[in-house]
């Protein structure tokens, strides 16, 4: 069974968003971690806090329609997710973590541009 482009666009970005990541010295402790509320596409680890990852992969030249992706009930969906993780991990809700974007654009030639936005959700 053939999976539609949008999913094809998505496990792409996701597989790159990881590399970029690890590029970056994050450590990669899940992926596609999903609950009741939501999904958490990429959690890592980097001196010593956790990073919850969405990631928006989108086809064009840049990445701004992929930035736009992420809606305010997006954002709602997860944090309660990350309040969820946190729970099933029995770790405290004051422990150092943070939400990032990573958005995506693949163009014609699936040349990758990517922007990554730290702490996102206090834009």
């Amino acid at each position: 069974m053939n999976m539609p482009k949008a999913k094809q666009t998505g496990a792409k970005g996701e597989r790159i968003a990881q590399r970029f990541l690890r590029r970056k010295g994050y450590t990669i402790l899940e992926t596609n971690w999903s609950s009741l509320v939501g999904e958490l596409d990429i959690i890592a680890e980097k001196d010593g806090q956790l990073i919850f990852v969405e990631v928006k992969a989108r086809r064009g030249a840049d990445t701004e329609a992929a930035l736009a992706g992420v809606t305010s009930a997006k954002r709602e969906r997860m944090q309660k997710a990350v309040y969820q993780y946190l729970d099933q991990r029995e770790l405290d809700w004051e422990c150092a973590w943070r939400i990032d974007v990573i958005a995506v654009a693949l163009d014609g030639a699936d040349v990758a541009r990517i922007a990554h936005v730290e702490n996102a959700f206090d834009w």
